[in-house]
């Protein structure tokens, strides 16, 4: 039988601290990631209800979020924000590039809210 090659035993060593690394940020950073991003959107939400610059920014960032294909959105826009609220958006942004669901499941009747905004702003 032929032993291994030392570029086998790297490739075979790098590919297991990738998996201890992905397994370690999965069990203490994506908790994390997941609620601060919720906390986000539930702070989100109310802005994105007013009648402000900045609550049209916010709408439609969620909105992008929402469904980016029917809502694409400019991130120059971001820059009109608060800094409370940009830091909001980023870490919903965040969150949802590790969610295991789209953003409006994480609000009851997620898809008729987000419908009601998307109609207040057209």
């Amino acid at each position: 039988m032929k032993q291994p090659s030392t570029n086998d035993q790297s490739f075979e060593a790098e590919a297991d601290k990738k998996l201890v690394a992905q397994a370690l940020f999965d069990r203490t950073e994506l908790p994390v990631i997941r609620q601060r991003g919720e906390t986000a959107l539930f702070r989100l939400l109310p802005i994105a209800g007013g009648d402000t610059g900045q609550s049209n920014v916010v709408a439609l960032f969620l909105l992008g979020l929402y469904d980016g294909q029917r809502f694409p959105f400019d991130l120059t826009e971001l820059r009109r924000l608060d800094r409370q609220l940009l830091v909001d958006c980023l870490s919903l942004l965040e969150m949802d590039a590790y969610a295991q669901r789209e953003v409006h499941h994480f609000v009851e009747d997620g898809s008729a809210v987000f419908e009601v905004m998307a109609s207040r702003l057209s």
